[in-house]
This record gives C-alpha cells, sequence and structure tokens, in this order.
C-alpha cells in the first residue's frame, strides 16, 4: 500500500512540474531568442500499461508494459512485457506471450512465447518456446514446434517437418533434420547434436 501511495506521489509531483513548467512558459514577457537548427533532444516517456496498434502522432512509442493489442499491426513499440495479441506483432525487446495471427517478429531479445503463423526472432537470442508453421531464431533456448524450424545456434528440441540448425545441443524430431555442425548432418525422425 505504501508503494502504491508513493508511486501516486510522484506521479502527482512530476504532473505539477510539467504544468508549472507550461505556465512559464505563457508568460506575457517577450524574449529575443536566435533560433539554432539543432538536432532535438529525445524526451523519456512513461511507459504504457495497454496500446492498440501504431500511434500515428508521435515519432517514439512508449514501452508497453501489460496488453499490447496489435490490430491491424504495430511496429513502434521497442520494448514489450506482457501480452502481445492480434495479427501482426514486432518489437525489439519483447518478454511474455506473443500471440498474433500471421506474424510474430522480434529483433534482438525475446523471452517467452511465441505462437502464430511466422514466428521470428531471426537475429536475435530467443529463451522460451516458438509454436507455429515457420520458426527462425538466431540463438534458440527453448523449444520449436513447427512445420518449419531454423535456428543458428539451438539449445533444446525442434519438433516438425523440417528442422535446421548450424549448432544444436539437443534434439530434432521431423521428416528431414540438419544439423550442419555436427558429425551427422542429416538423419531423419530424429538427430542429435551435442
Amino acid at each position: 500500500m505504501k508503494k502504491i501511495l508513493f508511486a501516486a506521489a510522484v506521479a502527482v509531483a512530476c504532473v505539477g512540474a510539467i504544468r508549472a513548467a507550461e505556465a512559464g512558459e505563457n508568460d506575457e514577457t517577450t524574449v529575443e531568442t536566435e533560433v539554432v537548427d539543432a538536432p532535438q533532444k529525445q524526451v523519456g516517456v512513461w511507459p504504457a500499461f495497454f496500446a492498440i496498434g501504431e500511434i500515428p502522432s508521435t515519432n517514439v512509442a512508449p514501452d508497453v508494459i501489460g496488453l499490447r493489442l496489435t490490430i491491424p499491426y504495430s511496429t513502434k513499440h521497442e520494448n514489450v512485457t506482457g501480452f502481445d495479441l492480434g495479427l501482426w506483432g514486432r518489437a525489439q525487446y519483447f518478454e511474455g506471450f506473443m500471440i498474433n495471427i500471421l506474424r510474430n517478429d522480434v529483433r534482438d531479445e525475446l523471452s517467452g512465447v511465441q505462437v502464430g503463423l511466422y514466428n521470428s526472432a531471426g537475429q536475435s537470442d530467443m529463451l522460451g518456446i516458438q509454436v507455429g508453421l515457420w520458426n527462425e531464431a538466431g540463438s534458440n533456448r527453448g523449444i520449436q514446434a513447427g512445420l518449419v524450424n531454423t535456428a543458428g545456434i539451438a539449445q533444446g528440441v525442434q519438433v516438425g517437418l523440417i528442422n535446421r540448425a548450424e549448432e544444436m545441443y539437443g534434439f530434432q524430431v521431423g521428416v528431414i533434420n540438419v544439423i550442419r555442425d555436427a558429425e551427422l548432418t542429416f538423419c531423419p525422425l530424429v538427430n542429435v547434436g551435442f
């Protein structure tokens, strides 16, 4: 309870400071200033607890902690923690459950679960589970279950029709199993890499 009251007091103090600064800008006194073209300072943004799709009026979208509905898609939220539900979800860093019908895409780091037709953590580190028709990860620690599973370095299990990994520390179960760095690079049904 004390933490909630403290957070509310800090929020009220911040709002009061912002309003006072805005009131100071609206004074009648005029001071001549020289206009200089300089890069604008990026202002920090508080995280959002609920977001729907794109935010067209801003260049920087807030981080999302909670629920993000990606209807029809969302690309501006860099950091998402929680649930991402909709059609097409994309983030830089993601922790939680990413359940989108068409595509899930994380560019840098994924910790959690991706469920959709196409799941991608292509150049990133993935810790968790991917379930879909096509799953890909740069570095995979966990489970990939789908029609096609690809990974650069995989530690865990790949289950699907076609499984491919550059390096594998675990098992592949499927019709076509390829571990490029293993002594036995191709083995149908089950392939093991250690």
